[in-house]
């Protein structure tokens, strides 16, 4: 069999370049249309958050925070499997309170900074999920009324390996795709 030698390849360069301007930083925006892997956390690509159940959640909101995300998957120590989610909206919220008087904190001097993760944390039973196969066949849009209709601010995404245990894939966030599909959704508004 003869060998087919490739012509070596060459980059172009030049010298005649003008003016350059500097990198843009237009916004990355999404159409409603456009397909929902877009708008989704993919944890293939981009590693997910953890907090441990033992943190408190005040710490738990300083890594949120210093990470500028809203949410956290809650990970049992030295195992793979996730236990739950926290989110800054939990944290804030009337979760801590209504765990403290749930545990009747008045008699034994619990206070709020003695509050775990796992005190307050969404288990992942109690989660609603979308498959991924689901989520190839949707638009942003479709994603958007899930979030309503389920009035969560997060979907997680799994994803479904016949006889094998369901795996976080993904994640979608209400606050994410709003900032994406601003444009679009004005558009949609200018033309009621």
């Amino acid at each position: 069999m003869p060998h087919h030698h490739l012509p070596p390849f060459e980059l172009k360069t030049t010298t005649h370049v003008q003016e350059i301007l500097e990198p843009g930083n237009d916004p990355w925006q999404v159409e409603l249309k456009d397909p929902a892997v877009s708008v989704m956390t993919d944890f293939r690509v981009r590693a997910m958050f953890k907090v441990e159940p033992s943190d408190t959640i005040d710490e738990a909101l300083h890594k949120m925070k210093v990470a500028g995300l809203r949410i956290a998957f809650v990970q049992e120590k030295g195992s793979e499997k996730l236990l739950g989610s926290i989110t800054s909206y939990d944290i804030m919220g009337e979760k801590p309170m209504r765990y403290l008087q749930s545990v009747g904190f008045a008699d034994r001097g619990v206070t709020h900074k003695d509050i775990r993760v796992g005190d307050i944390m969404e288990h992942t039973k109690d989660w609603v999920v979308a498959e991924f196969h689901e989520v190839e066949k949707a638009n942003v849009q479709h994603i958007l009324e899930a979030l309503q209709k389920c009035g969560r601010t997060h979907i997680p995404v799994v994803d479904v390996d016949s006889g094998k245990e369901p795996r976080l894939r993904g994640l979608f966030s209400s606050a994410k795709i709003l900032r994406l599909t601003e444009m679009s959704r004005q558009k949609v508004a200018k033309a009621k």
